[in-house]
C-alpha cells in the first residue's frame, strides 16, 4: 500500500514532472511555421500561436529575447524560430518558449542545414554505434575531392612528408555547383565497388556556406553512411561544419589534418587508443549512469529555485490576469454602453419636447379644422342671406318703384290708395324709385 501511495501524483507534481520531461526530452528545436493570434502584452512579452496546415502550438517570447529580434512580427507571417518546449503549470498547457526568431527566407541555407541535421540525427545517422573504426594497418588511401583543388595537394604533401609508403588513389569529383553532390556520391560508390583502398578521405578546401553546401546534401550523407569503407570527412577549415562531418566515421578539421590522422595510424598507437577509448567510454557510461538520477534531481531542484523560472511563471500569470481583466472591463463597458443607449431611447420616447411637438401638431390641426368650419359656416350664411335678400327684394316696394310705380302720400303721410278720397287743393307727396316731389290737386 505504501508503494502504491508513492505513485499518487498531485496535479502540481504531475504538471511539474511533465514540464521537466518536455524541457529535457527535446532540448532546443527549430520550427518553421506561420504566426497567428499575436498578442503583445503591456509587459513587452509576445504571445502567439505557430501553425501549419494541420496543427498549431502556443508560444511565448519574453521581452529579454524579443528585443533582439530585428523586425516586428505580424499575423500570418512565416517565421523560423528556435526555442524549447515547456509547460505552463498553472493551466497545464504546453507551449514553446521562443529564444530567437527570424523571418522565413533569412539564412535559408542555415535553416535547411539545421532541418536536415535534425532529420538525420533522428534517423540515427550520427549515432556512435554506426561509426566504423579506422583500420589498424593502412596501406592504401582513397581521396574523393577535386583533382585540381588545393585540398588534394595539401593531403598529398602531408602524406609524402609523414608516411611516403602509403599508396594514394584519387577519385576526382566536383566539389562545388549543382552537380557536385551527385559527383561525390558516384565516386564514393565507385570506391566501395572497387574496394581497392583501406579508407576514404572525402573533402575540399574552405569556402562559404554555399560553396560547401554539396557536403550538406542528403544523398551525400546517405552515401557516407552506407559506405563499407571507413570515411574521414575533411571539409573546409576548422570552423566549417557540414552534415558530412556528422555522418562520417571521423571528422578532420582540415584536409591536412585528415592526412596527418591517416599517416599517424600505427598499429601500436591504434591499439592503445582503442583500448583507452573503450575504457574511457565505459568509465563515462558508468559515471553517467551512477549520477544521472542525482543530476536530474539537482537540475530539477535548481530549476525550481531559479529566479528566472519563477519570474517567467509569475509573468505568465500576470499577463493572463491582465488579459482577463481587460476582457472583463471591455464587457462591462459594452454593457454600460448598451444600457445608456436603452435609457436614451426610453428618454427620447418620453421627452416633453416630443409631447409639445405632438400637442403643437394637434393645435395646428384643430386650428385648421376650426378655420375650415368657420369658412364653411360663413359661406352657408352668405348663401342663406343672399337667398333671403332675393326673396325680400322680390316683395320690396322699392322693387315695385323701380318698375315705374310711385307711392302717393297725403299731407299726413298716409298712403293714398283711393283717388276719391282726395280733395281739390290737397297736397301730395309722390315718392319714386329715385327721389320724391310735391304735388297739388287742381281738380
Amino acid at each position: 500500500m505504501n508503494s502504491e501511495n508513492k505513485n499518487i501524483y498531485s496535479v502540481t507534481r504531475l504538471n511539474r514532472a511533465a514540464k521537466s520531461l518536455l524541457e529535457d526530452g527535446l532540448g532546443v528545436i527549430w520550427l518553421s511555421a506561420e504566426i497567428s493570434n499575436l498578442t503583445i502584452a503591456v509587459s513587452g512579452h509576445w504571445y502567439f500561436t505557430l501553425k501549419d496546415h494541420s496543427a498549431q502550438v502556443k508560444c511565448a517570447m519574453f521581452k529579454g529575447n524579443n528585443r533582439r529580434t530585428l523586425f516586428t512580427p505580424k499575423h500570418g507571417q512565416q517565421v523560423l524560430v528556435r526555442g524549447k518546449l515547456s509547460l505552463y503549470e498553472t493551466r497545464g498547457d504546453y507551449q514553446l518558449i521562443i529564444e530567437s526568431m527570424q523571418a522565413e527566407g533569412d539564412g535559408a541555407l542555415k535553416q535547411q542545414f539545421e532541418a536536415l541535421k535534425c532529420q538525420l540525427a533522428g534517423e540515427g545517422l550520427f549515432s556512435a554505434e554506426h561509426k566504423k573504426p579506422l583500420p589498424q594497418i593502412i596501406k592504401r588511401v582513397g581521396i574523393v575531392t577535386s583533382s585540381t583543388g588545393a585540398a588534394l595537394f595539401d593531403i598529398l604533401s602531408v602524406l609524402k612528408r609523414r608516411d611516403p609508403r602509403l599508396e594514394v588513389i584519387i577519385y576526382p569529383s566536383l566539389v562545388q555547383g549543382k552537380s557536385s553532390a551527385a559527383s561525390i556520391v558516384a565516386q564514393i560508390n565507385l570506391a566501395n565497388a572497387r574496394h581497392e583502398c583501406d579508407l576514404l578521405i572525402v573533402g575540399r578546401g574552405g569556402g562559404s556556406l554555399e560553396d560547401l553546401y554539396c557536403f550538406n546534401d542528403i544523398n551525400v550523407a546517405y552515401a557516407i553512411f552506407h559506405s563499407q569503407l571507413p570515411i574521414i570527412s575533411a571539409v573546409g577549415h576548422e570552423i566549417d561544419v557540414t552534415i558530412s562531418d556528422f555522418v562520417a566515421d571521423i571528422r578532420a578539421a582540415t584536409p591536412s589534418a585528415a592526412a596527418e590522422l591517416v599517416s599517424q595510424n600505427k598499429t601500436f598507437v591504434s591499439t592503445q587508443l582503442s583500448t583507452l577509448t573503450t575504457r574511457l567510454q565505459r568509465a563515462i557510461h558508468s559515471y553517467m549512469q551512477h549520477n544521472s538520477h542525482l543530476h536530474a534531481l539537482l537540475k530539477e531542484k535548481l530549476r525550481q529555485q531559479d529566479p528566472q523560472h519563477k519570474l517567467q511563471q509569475k509573468t505568465l500569470m500576470t499577463d493572463e490576469l491582465s488579459l482577463r481583466l481587460s476582457h472583463a472591463m471591455q464587457q462591462m463597458l459594452h454593457r454600460a454602453v448598451q444600457k445608456n443607449a436603452s435609457l436614451n431611447a426610453h428618454l427620447q420616447q418620453n421627452s416633453p419636447q416630443k409631447n409639445i411637438e405632438i400637442e403643437k401638431q394637434k393645435q395646428i390641426q384643430l386650428y385648421t379644422r376650426l378655420k375650415n368650419s368657420l369658412l364653411n359656416t360663413l359661406q352657408q350664411k352668405q348663401m342663406y342671406l343672399q337667398t333671403k335678400m332675393a326673396r325680400l327684394n322680390a316683395v320690396s316696394p322699392l322693387a315695385t318703384l323701380a318698375r315705374g310705380y310711385a307711392i302717393v302720400k297725403d299731407a299726413q303721410g298716409k298712403v293714398v290708395t283711393d283717388a276719391t278720397s282726395l280733395k281739390e287743393e290737397s297736397k301730395l307727396n309722390i315718392h319714386f324709385a329715385k327721389g320724391e316731389v310735391q304735388a297739388r290737386i287742381i281738380k
